[in-house]
């Protein structure tokens, strides 16, 4: 009786693209969005980031921004503006971010701190030094007649 052979072991599939879960200010002034860049990045983003643990999505907006532009959002009149998915700018292909956009008033003059190398005010013209998901808020800015 021949010996029966195992099946080569196969390697496991690879991993699913993973999903970023973020919050971001969305923030106009004079029809124009504000975006940031981050040191080593290559394209804008809006200011905001990811929740630490036990923060709500309101609670890590206001620490994100306090972080990237030294102001500080009203917490109480954060409301939400629009959830996009797209495409992870920067991460492997396949990788998406889920941005849960929010608009909030304001104290202080938004500059540049840590990590924020630039600052930048921008509308359509100005869509394709935006990430992904930067752009799609622009396209929702623009239906809502918000941009210049």
């Amino acid at each position: 009786m021949p010996a029966h052979r195992s099946p080569e072991p196969s390697a496991p599939p690879p991993a699913a693209p993973g999903v970023i879960d973020a919050v971001a200010w969305v923030h106009v002034r004079d029809g124009r969005l504000l975006n940031v860049r981050s040191a080593g990045k290559d394209a804008l983003y809006l200011p905001g980031g990811k929740r630490e643990p036990g923060e709500s999505d309101v609670e890590a907006l206001v620490r994100e921004v306090r972080e990237e532009l030294s102001v500080r959002l009203r917490a109480e009149t954060a409301r939400p503006f629009a959830v996009v998915d797209e495409d992870a700018h920067g991460y492997p292909a396949g990788t998406r971010v889920r941005l849960l956009c929010y608009t909030a008033e304001h104290e202080g003059e938004p500059v540049p701190s840590r990590e924020i190398r630039e600052l930048a005010w921008v509308d359509e013209r100005d869509a394709a030094r935006c990430a992904p998901a930067g752009r799609r808020v622009l396209e929702a800015l623009r239906e809502r007649g918000l941009l210049g």
